[in-house]
């Protein structure tokens, strides 16, 4: 299931993007007020999958999957953190980046979920500073190579060493032939604007740079000699919290384990079902609107904490999505539906849009975005179908939006008494929720005539019916009863039979309309490099780099340049 090679550690039979923190291995949180220290201190035995050991701090899925838990940990749990500094507790090495025998011996399927998902860990702990308030310091203690300096890179700061030893590298190309594709080469020059012909210098050479010349390239922002390296950290731990922006108090809520239930042909959460059709290669994933209003004020929301319904959802809805990407690797495409009051979904909306100031609610808003975010770069066909009983209003409705294909019933079934299908939108519609380049999937659908945009927002509070949607723009077809079933049937079995290979270039192409950021140069330009050259015998072939590393024979190279 895990598309894999080796076998998954301790007998597991899938890999669970769920964790706590009694069952970490690889990192340490301490917090002492408004300053969090998150201390990477990897076990080498504790590698995701059989055949290898993780040594020098080197990570694979299994490490991220901790390190996001704890990075979402600290938004919802610690409103009190206004700092984090993170560290090595291994000796004269920060992190020695993706374990090397782990990407050699993958699939290179696990190669490219393994990359997205570190990828939007990293993007998360930007997102963590930027909206949340909570600053990241990145303390470089040895070596930091590869995505150690990757993991670095993704933080606000980064104070090295200067121990004549300690150093930041990205040797991928002269070592692996492959590229810093989480992240590293995009944010050399995106992020900390480091020269063009420095940066290719410091790319192509094994030993990367230190001391003054870091600084002096961009590549860290300062250092100092191990006799002041912990005054050092003090000190800017108490600046960076004294400018923090990060408005929590009081206690946080515990994201507690979720109900979940998987057997062979099904997830079920409380809100959130996914049951899969193996031979038709379709997951369908059905969201529920909550059964009540939402609570009266804040203090009804923080006595609900998980169970509060917009983070409850977006949780579940959160874990499908990544259990389906990498443990159901043959289905073609993810059809979303929904049931339940609409008014209750926009109930929610309005509650989070009443509180948006709250440190809560601010978390689950942005929470929502980057579960959206996690789905736009699903490599899977996206089909929403809007039928009767459905309850796609406001933020559900962005799920019709990030749809490659959304079809819409124009009326009811004969003999179904559930309420005709009609959408309708909210604020959250109109902002909260960005796409990695900036716009909103409105802004994004509604390139050709922006006023597009505001002829949907001139709806608002208005039920909008099959035809009016499909005369908005808002969906792709509204079909009546006679042509329903043939034109889903025939939509479906079609896009099935297509090359997955073909079909995830199209929609990732189709899906970014407009212009591009930091962060979707990350994932359209350099993962897209990365994963082509993942395929290449010069990095992956039994005479590439990546199998021959650390055997005593040099690679060996076709030297045509493609």
């Amino acid at each position: 299931m895990a598309g894999e090679d080796r076998r998954l550690a301790g007998g597991a039979t899938f890999i669970d993007f769920q964790t706590e923190p009694s069952r970490y291995r690889h990192w340490k949180l301490a917090v002492d007020g408004d300053v969090a220290t998150l201390t990477m201190d990897v076990d080498e035995n504790g590698g995701l999958f059989e055949g290898y050991l993780l040594k020098l701090n080197s990570y694979d899925l299994g490490v991220d999957i901790e390190l996001a838990d704890v990075v979402q940990r600290l938004r919802f749990e610690h409103p009190e953190v206004k700092v984090v500094v993170m560290r090595s507790a291994k000796n004269r090495v920060f992190c020695a980046g993706a374990n090397i025998r782990m990407l050699a011996g993958s699939t290179h399927a696990h190669k490219v979920n393994f990359c997205k998902f570190t990828n939007e860990t990293r993007n998360g702990m930007e997102d963590s500073s930027e909206n949340s308030g909570q600053r990241f310091i990145t303390v470089v203690n040895g070596s930091a190579a590869g995505g150690g300096y990757e993991l670095a890179l993704a933080t606000d700061h980064i104070i090295l060493a200067d121990d004549g030893a300690s150093a930041v590298a990205l040797p991928e190309v002269p070592l692996l032939a492959v590229l810093p594709g989480t992240g590293g080469l995009t944010r050399v020059v995106d992020k900390r604007k480091v020269r063009r012909d420095h940066a290719d210098f410091f790319c192509t050479i094994e030993e990367g740079v230190k001391g003054k010349r870091a600084v002096q390239w961009r590549l860290v922002d300062e250092i100092a000699p191990n006799s002041k390296l912990e005054a050092k950290i003090a000190e800017r731990a108490r600046e960076f919290a004294a400018a923090s922006k990060r408005k929590g108090g009081g206690k946080g809520i515990a994201l507690t384990p979720l109900e979940r239930v998987i057997d062979q042909t099904s997830i079920r959460y409380g809100f959130v079902t996914v049951d899969i059709d193996r031979a038709a290669r379709i997951a369908t994933i059905s969201i529920k609107a909550p059964e009540t209003a939402p609570p009266a004020d804040i203090d009804g929301m923080m006595a609900q904490g998980a169970s509060f319904w917009p983070l409850q959802v977006a949780r579940e809805l959160d874990d499908a999505i990544l259990h389906l990407r990498i443990n159901e690797l043959e289905t073609a495409m993810l059809v979303f539906k929904s049931h339940g009051d609409r008014a209750h979904v926009l109930a929610s909306d309005a509650f989070l849009e009443a509180n948006k100031a709250h440190w809560l609610v601010n978390e689950i808003r942005h929470y929502w975005k980057r579960v959206l975010k996690r789905i736009d770069v699903t490599s899977r066909t996206l089909v929403t179908l809007v039928e009767p009983g459905s309850c796609f209003a406001g933020t559900l409705a962005e799920l019709v939006f990030a749809a490659d294909r959304s079809y819409m019933l124009i009326g009811t079934r004969q003999g179904d008494n559930r309420p005709p299908p009609s959408i309708e939108l909210s604020a959250m519609n109109f902002g909260p929720y960005p796409m990695s380049h900036g716009l909103t999937r409105l802004q994004s659908r509604f390139q050709a005539d922006p006023s597009d945009v505001e002829r949907a927002e001139a709806t608002l509070g208005t039920t909008l019916d099959a035809e009016q949607a499909e005369e908005l723009g808002l969906v792709t077809f509204a079909l009546d009863d006679i042509d329903w079933d043939d034109e889903v049937r025939v939509f479906i079995e079609e896009r099935a039979s297509f090359s997955p290979d073909s079909l995830t270039g199209m929609e990732a192409n189709l899906r970014f309309v407009g212009p591009e950021t930091m962060e979707s140069k990350i994932f359209s330009r350099l993962t897209a490099w990365q994963n082509w050259i993942f395929q290449r015998p010069n990095a992956v072939g039994e005479e590439g780099a990546l199998r021959r590393y650390g055997s005593g024979q040099k690679p060996k190279f076709d030297m045509t340049r493609v």
